[in-house]
């Protein structure tokens, strides 16, 4: 039997390890120094912290993905609970497969126990069912803190391509039980014209409708105009008798899938910070407007950019 021939000096060297130090960009504190333990304890207690409760969008343009993307984006810690899983892409809904109702509540309990949640939205909630557990969910979470928590309900009824997302009978369940706990409620033209039985199709019938909700509700209503008045992009708020309208150009020829999930996290996130309803509606209508303006695209398909 022939021997193995022995290994060349060449094949028996070790291989040379490179060692590659990466450092941040800010200086390095020692492990062991006061001030790098008192920054990381300042840096943890200083991040706010969003809880959204709202459907899952394969795409990533809506839902908890978009509110994800908008809290990381303005500075936000941001938690979900999700309320179902949508097949979709812009434009087109395959298939929507919702979570329990036991599901949901818990998913909410459990981060309520552990996270400082300063401020609470919902988008896609699917059933009547879901909705309830969750109102019942966020009333347990003002008991465990002691006090009202914001929540900006974004009432999602139908998407942006016309494919509806909410069972009908949800609606009252809306009215009856998540409603009285909000903050704000932030329907589109569609979504206002629903809950009031009427078609809404220029300036004085939205004012009108604001108004309408308001009284009806108790809540403050911010009304999403949409290209209802032309070349601007008009949003009114109707808070406390007051009327307040927050503007921008409209951005023709851009799908806006997300828009909407977009904005009202990123309110959600302004009032996670402390700022006023006002404060929050207004940064959040500068980030949607710049999220579109400066949109990704693929063909026909567009999304909005977060990362502004």
């Amino acid at each position: 039997m022939v021997g193995r021939e022995k290994a060349s000096p060449a094949r028996t060297r070790a291989r040379a390890i490179t060692r590659v130090n990466v450092e941040p960009n800010a200086k390095r504190q020692t492990p062991n120094s006061d001030e790098s333990r008192a920054g990381a304890q300042r840096s943890t207690e200083n991040v706010p912290v969003a809880l959204s409760i709202a459907g899952s969008d394969s795409s990533a343009g809506a839902g908890i993905q978009a509110d994800l993307k908008t809290f990381s984006a303005l500075g936000v810690y941001g938690l979900t609970a999700a309320t179902c899983i949508v097949a979709e892409i812009p434009g087109k809904v395959s298939r929507i497969e919702p979570a329990s109702a036991k599901i949901v509540r818990e998913q909410i309990e459990v981060l309520a126990k552990s996270f400082p949640i300063a401020a609470i939205k919902t988008g896609l909630l699917c059933s009547a069912e879901i909705v309830s557990a969750v109102a019942k969910a966020i009333q347990d979470i003002g008991k465990v803190f002691a006090q009202r928590i914001p929540l900006v309900v974004d009432p999602v009824f139908v998407a942006t391509s016309g494919d509806p997302l909410l069972e009908p009978a949800a609606i009252e369940t809306y009215e009856k039980e998540l409603f009285p706990l909000a903050s704000l409620i932030t329907p589109n033209l569609d979504e206002a014209g629903r809950l009031l039985g009427a078609k809404i199709e220029n300036p004085q019938s939205m004012r009108h409708a604001g108004k309408e909700l308001e009284k009806r509700f108790g809540r403050g209503i911010l009304l999403k105009g949409g290209h209802l008045m032309g070349d601007c992009a008009v949003d009114v708020l109707f808070a406390d008798g007051n009327i307040i309208e927050f503007s921008a150009p409209f951005m023709r020829g851009v799908a806006t899938h997300g828009t909407g999930c977009t904005y009202s996290a990123a309110i959600t996130a302004g009032l996670a910070k402390g700022l006023s309803l006002e404060e929050a509606i207004s940064e959040a209508k500068k980030f949607v407007t710049e999220s579109i303006a400066r949109h990704f695209q693929w063909g026909h398909l567009h999304a909005l950019n977060h990362s502004i």
